[in-house]
C-alpha cells in the first residue's frame, strides 16, 4: 500500500514527476546507486528518527553520515534510529523503501544541506524497488522540509 500512497501523493501534488519501478531491489544505497547507475551520494536516502517524543524524518545524501553533535544542536536533543516495526508504524513504508511521500503520519521533514550538491536526487517511492528522480530544493518544497546541516563531509 505504501507505494500507492507514494502514487497518490505525487498526483495530487507533482503529477510531471514519475515513479520509476524496477524489478531488482534498491533497498540499500549502493544497490539503489547500481540500479540507477548514479554515485551513491546521489541516492537520498530517508532516515526516521525519535527526538523526545517526536518522530522526524531526515533526507540526506547516500554516502553521508549523521554527526550526532550536529545533529543534536539542529533539534534540540540527542536522536536515536527507530526500530523496523516503528519506520512502518510510523510512516507506512518499508525500511528500504521509506522516503518522505505519501506518510502514514504527519511528520517533520528535515534536508540535509549536503543534497543541494546534485541537481537531481533518487529518494525511494514507498518501496524497495521504487525512486523519484527529483531536485532536492523541489523534494523539500513539496514536503515542507527545513533544511539543516546535520552531517559529516562523506569520506573521500
Amino acid at each position: 500500500m505504501s507505494l500507492e500512497s507514494v502514487r497518490q501523493f505525487f498526483a495530487d501534488r507533482a503529477p510531471e514527476i514519475d515513479i520509476i519501478e524496477l524489478s531488482e531491489s534498491t533497498a540499500t544505497v549502493a544497490l539503489a546507486a547500481a540500479a540507477h547507475r548514479v554515485e551513491p551520494g546521489q541516492i537520498a536516502k530517508t532516515l526516521s528518527l525519535k527526538v523526545k517524543d517526536r518522530v522526524v524524518l531526515i533526507v540526506t545524501r547516500g554516502d553521508a553520515r549523521l554527526d550526532n553533535r550536529k545533529l543534536k544542536e539542529a533539534l534540540g536533543a540527542k536522536a536515536r534510529m527507530l526500530n523496523t516495526d516503528e519506520v512502518v508504524s510510523w510512516t507506512g513504508h518499508p525500511v528500504g523503501g521509506v522516503c518522505p511521500f505519501g506518510l502514514e503520519n504527519p511528520l517533520t521533514v528535515y534536508c540535509d544541506i549536503s543534497l543541494r550538491e546534485y541537481q537531481e536526487v533518487l529518494p525511494a517511492a514507498g518501496a524497495i524497488h521504487s525512486a523519484v528522480r527529483i531536485a532536492p530544493e523541489y523534494m523539500a518544497q513539496l514536503t515542507d522540509a527545513k533544511w539543516v546541516d546535520v552531517c559529516q563531509p562523506p569520506a573521500l
